[in-house]
């Protein structure tokens, strides 16, 4: 195992571009997963990753022992520990960090039956709980406007939990082009809708349409709408959060499925 203990290392300034900069992870087309819990996912989606570095303590962990033996024959580095601290964002770090190639989408959006169009979600946080909830739902793709957070990210890559990795993400997308495209209903949730969600028929092909956290979706993807629709509420609270509202849509389509 080799081990790196200098800021000059050259493949050590490689990695540390990638952890901290999108035009890099875009440029080069890859990203390091941080923790056990995203390789383990990784792994579990039938992937490799290119490298994984780990610190000391890891090495006498059982969890990443076992995700070593996993990934065996992928080379593995030890970092030296502020190393591996400037690089992973996790207060306490599990020890293993893994450089992936950015999985590329599988599926035209005409072959998409449940999505999810995504305008100009800025929050990583809130972008990686809606690839979370996503995945848990089943939804096969995912579409973002350029104006989305990276969604290869350390943040949103942790907040999504390992959703990444059983999705299409289509990054940097015209939304106005991806709705025409989809072959079902596009549902989009806006306050000012007169309908309801729970009125929708969600049973069959489905997209939902959400916008950016304050300005809501653009008058262009509105007008492309099949259905506009707004979630009930019954408390004085003006609206909910962008990632609460994507959640609560996703899965009254699944429960509307499971009818079937």
């Amino acid at each position: 195992m080799k081990f790196i203990e200098s800021r000059d290392n050259a493949f050590f300034r490689e990695v540390s571009k990638l952890a901290g900069s999108a035009r890099q992870r875009g440029k080069q087309n890859r990203t390091l997963l941080d923790g056990a819990h995203l390789l383990a996912a990784y792994l579990d989606s039938g992937l490799r990753p290119l490298h994984i570095l780990v610190n000391s303590a890891a090495l006498g962990d059982a969890e990443v022992g076992a995700l070593l033996e996993r990934a065996a024959g992928i080379p593995v580095t030890q970092l030296d520990d502020r190393l591996f601290a400037a690089l992973s964002e996790l207060k306490t770090p599990t020890g293993i960090l893994a450089l992936i190639d950015l999985p590329q989408p599988s599926a035209a959006v005409s072959e998409s039956r449940f999505a999810l169009l995504l305008e100009d979600i800025q929050d990583p946080g809130n972008l990686g709980s809606m690839l979370r909830s996503a995945a848990a739902a089943g939804c096969d793709a995912v579409f973002l406007s350029g104006g989305c957070a990276d969604a290869w990210s350390p943040k949103v890559l942790r907040a999504a939990m390992g959703g990444h990795f059983v999705l299409n993400v289509h990054e940097r997308q015209n939304l106005p082009g991806v709705a025409s495209a989809f072959p079902g209903v596009l549902l989009a949730a806006t306050l000012q809708a007169t309908g309801n969600l729970y009125d929708c028929d969600l049973r069959g092909n489905v997209a939902f349409m959400i916008g950016n956290e304050g300005a809501g979706l653009s008058a262009g993807l509105l007008n492309l709408a099949t259905q506009t629709m707004a979630i009930p509420m019954s408390g004085r609270i003006e609206s909910l959060n962008a990632a609460a509202a994507t959640a609560i849509c996703l899965f009254e389509a699944v429960r509307q499925r499971q009818t079937l």
